[in-house]
């Protein structure tokens, strides 16, 4: 039995993907154990932030790094660190930044809503958000024209709750903000690549640690080394409200070092989602295909339509009946609103699909 259940919680089947509602990872027993022995000792924590940025340095090919809670801190810490660097007096100041450059530009597309928003964690960190273009539409003129002697950074959303057309790249973002000598950050949190960015030349790149690196609840910070030093500096200020501990740190970099010898299993999650797609099919007014990540990502998820003329039922209505049950099925349900759930096969336990497989089926057939 596992510890949520013994607790009295309803199980869980996750079939979402790595969300943050749902705990985002399961760790390795190497993991679990990492953690336990960091919650059962002391250690200088300077020293070991000091050392978890040296292995993300490492992990990421970039000069250095700074660990966070979690993507969302790495935004406000990344921008404090942008307009406050390590200033102490100013560094006291965040989010009070009147006067200061503190202008941070990102696309109109790109300010998502991820379970908070983009916006409100760059002004955590003292930014002010200038938003660029249009919701569906970017040129390259509105972000060139949005540079005022106020600007601290270039912010560029990479994920699949942003606008996937109508956006400028990110090479384009990086060539105007490096023209204008400006700092060039990428929020990257569930991106599975963590050397691409860096490669590519941005000055700050942004990491949940329990997402693709199925890591601890934690996140990661990597660049240039005056940039890195100055994110670790903002926990003398903004920061200190979302230290990372010590388990966490630890947890994060034995998932770094775990990370390389990890590999790809798309045709193991094509051959799970096609045989849920199968099984799916034998109900009247359920379309089901396999289709890949809408960001690029090696993720292979069963895409499901919901005919509620031919069922009798919404998308909506069948994604509630599943998450009131028990065990609790939450599916991925970014589309529901025009008839259409996921099925993420990563966090999957095996056999799990033919559960969910069963219980929409049962829903369906008025069982």
């Amino acid at each position: 039995m596992g510890i949520f259940k013994e607790l009295g919680l309803r199980e869980i089947i996750n079939a979402s993907g790595k969300m943050t509602a749902l705990g985002a990872s399961a760790v390795t027993d190497d993991i679990a154990q990492a953690l336990k022995d960091a919650a059962q000792d002391y250690v200088d924590i300077d020293e070991l932030m000091e050392f978890t940025g040296k292995v993300i340095a490492e992990s990421t090919g970039a000069e250095s790094g700074c660990p966070t809670c979690g993507a969302a801190a790495g935004i406000a810490i990344s921008t404090a660190a942008v307009i406050a660097g390590e200033n102490l007096s100013l560094i006291e100041r965040i989010p009070n930044t009147a006067g200061l450059r503190n202008e941070i530009i990102v696309q109109k597309g790109q300010l998502v809503h991820f379970g908070a928003s983009i916006g409100q964690m760059i002004q955590i960190g003292g930014g002010k958000v200038v938003e660029v273009g249009q919701a569906n539409k970017v040129e390259k003129d509105h972000i060139e024209q949005a540079i005022t002697d106020k600007t601290a950074a270039l912010m560029y959303i990479k994920s699949h709750h942003a606008v996937q057309k109508g956006m400028q790249t990110i090479e384009v973002m990086m060539e105007v903000a490096q023209r204008h000598g400006l700092p060039f950050i990428i929020d990257a949190a569930a991106e599975e690549d963590f050397q691409q960015y860096i490669t590519m030349g941005a000055d700050i790149v942004i990491y949940s640690g329990g997402k693709a690196l199925e890591g601890p609840t934690s996140g990661l910070i990597c660049g240039k080394k005056e940039l890195m030093e100055a994110c670790r500096k903002q926990y003398k200020g903004v920061g200190r409200a979302m230290k990372v501990g010590k388990e966490a740190m630890v947890g994060l970099v034995t998932a770094l070092r775990q990370y390389p010898l990890k590999t790809h299993n798309a045709e193991q999650q094509i051959a799970r989602m096609t045989n849920l797609c199968n099984k799916l099919e034998s109900i009247e007014g359920l379309t089901c295909s396999v289709k890949q990540d809408e960001a690029g990502r090696a993720i292979y998820r069963a895409q499901i339509h919901v005919d509620e003329q031919k069922t009798g039922f919404s998308a909506e209505k069948v994604l509630h009946l599943l998450e009131a049950g028990n065990p609790a099925i939450y599916l991925r349900h970014h589309y529901v609103n025009v008839g259409i759930l996921s099925v993420d096969p990563r966090p999957l336990l095996e056999g799990q699909e033919d559960i969910i497989a069963r219980e929409m089926i049962r829903i369906l057939s008025g069982g």
